[in-house]
């Protein structure tokens, strides 16, 4: 069927923070963690899945975080979806694999840099000045 558990979510708000703040250099799990409000241990599991699929690169140490292993803008939010929660629509049949087809094409239309590029339309359309 369709689903799509609370992991894929914080780790899309995840990989945007770190696409947003990343200088190419490793960012610390628990600066990322503290910025979206996901509780660390949650965030080293799911990071550690895309780091075995390739999304994601590691390095240990003081100056150690995660980077991306691959440009933000070939990671779809598909691919985290699916590494994460398993094949969108598995088993779908009928009206269901209809609804699932549709949101695997919304979800491959859009890369992490996509995301980074919403958030920051969406927070400067909040925004007022006086």
């Amino acid at each position: 069927m369709i689903s799509i558990t609370s992991k894929s979510p914080y780790a899309i708000q995840a990989l945007a923070e770190l696409a947003s703040t990343a200088d190419g250099g490793p960012v610390p799990i628990g600066e990322i963690a503290r910025r979206r409000n996901v509780p660390v241990q949650f965030l080293e599991q799911l990071f550690a899945v895309l780091r075995r699929a390739g999304v994601l690169a590691s390095q240990r140490g003081v100056k150690g975080g995660y980077r991306f292993a691959r440009d933000p803008r070939t990671v779809t939010v598909l691919e985290v979806v699916e590494l994460l929660d398993g094949p969108l629509g598995q088993g779908a049949t009928g009206v269901f694999a209809d609804a699932a087809a549709a949101a695997r094409q919304v979800l491959e239309g859009c890369t992490i840099a996509e995301v980074v590029e919403r958030e920051t339309r969406e927070a400067g359309a909040s925004m007022y000045y006086i």
